[in-house]
C-alpha cells in the first residue's frame, strides 16, 4: 500500500491504538496523583478515568460527536486497570518526575489524535487544532483540580505551546498533502520533543511585564 494514498479510514486503527495509549498514560498520570494524595482504591479509578477521558469527552462533545468511552467501554476498563496496577505496585514510590514525563508523552498524543478526530469531522484546520489541544490538555487541567495541585497549565511551563505544536504540525501537514501516518509521527514527536526539551532544560515562557 503506497503511504501517500493512506485515508483516515484506513488509518483509523492506528489512531485508536494512539488513542488507547494517550488514555492509559493519561489514567496513570491521575492515579499517581491519587497516590501522592494517599486516597483509597475507588479514588484511583476515579483520578484515572478523569483524567484519561476527561479531554476527549470535552472534544467529543464540542465537535458534535458520539462520546467515545459512551459507544467504547473498553477504554473505562483501560483506566481502571491501570488505576489498579498502580495501587498494588505502589506508584507513589517512583520519582516525583515520573508523572512529568508520562503526562509529555500522553500530551503529544492526545494532540494528535483530537486534532485527527477533529479533521474526520469536518471542522476547519484552525479549530481541528483547538480540539487537539482540549483533548491534550483538559485531562490535566481535571486531574490538577480534584488533586487541589497547582496546574502546570496556569503557569510559565511550556505545555499548551507543546500540544499546540503537536497539532498544527499534524493538521498543516495533512493540509499540505503530507501522509497522514508521516504526519501523525511527525506531530507526535515534535510536541514531545518541545516538551523533553522544556523539561530537561527547565525552559519557560516569559511572563508578562509591564
Amino acid at each position: 500500500m503506497d503511504p501517500a494514498n493512506i485515508t483516515i479510514e484506513q488509518l483509523r486503527p492506528a489512531l485508536v491504538a494512539l488513542d488507547f495509549l494517550g488514555v492509559a498514560v493519561f489514567a496513570l498520570t491521575g492515579a499517581l496523583a491519587a497516590a501522592r494524595a494517599k486516597q483509597t482504591i475507588i479514588t484511583f479509578a476515579f483520578f484515572a478515568a478523569a483524567t484519561g477521558i476527561g479531554g476527549g469527552t470535552l472534544r467529543d462533545l464540542l465537535i458534535g460527536a458520539p462520546v467515545f468511552w459512551v459507544r467504547q467501554p473498553d477504554y473505562l476498563w483501560v483506566c481502571f486497570g491501570v488505576a489498579a496496577v498502580a495501587w498494588l505496585v505502589h506508584v507513589d514510590r517512583w520519582p516525583a518526575r515520573a508523572l512529568i514525563w508520562f503526562d509529555a508523552v500522553g500530551m503529544a498524543s492526545f494532540a494528535v489524535v483530537g486534532a485527527a478526530k477533529a479533521i474526520s469531522y469536518g471542522v476547519a484546520p484552525l479549530v481541528a487544532v483547538v480540539m487537539g489541544v482540549l483533548t491534550a490538555t483538559f485531562g490535566g487541567i481535571i486531574r490538577d483540580v480534584l488533586a487541589g495541585e497547582p496546574s502546570m497549565l496556569l503557569g510559565p511551563e511550556i505545555y499548551i505551546s507543546a500540544a499546540v505544536i503537536s497539532a498544527a504540525v499534524y493538521v498543516g501537514l495533512t493540509v499540505l498533502g503530507v501522509p497522514l501516518l508521516a504526519a501523525g509521527i511527525l506531530g507526535a514527536l515534535s510536541g514531545f520533543a518541545l516538551r523533553a526539551a522544556a523539561i530537561r532544560f527547565n525552559l519557560k515562557l516569559p511572563g508578562y511585564r509591564r
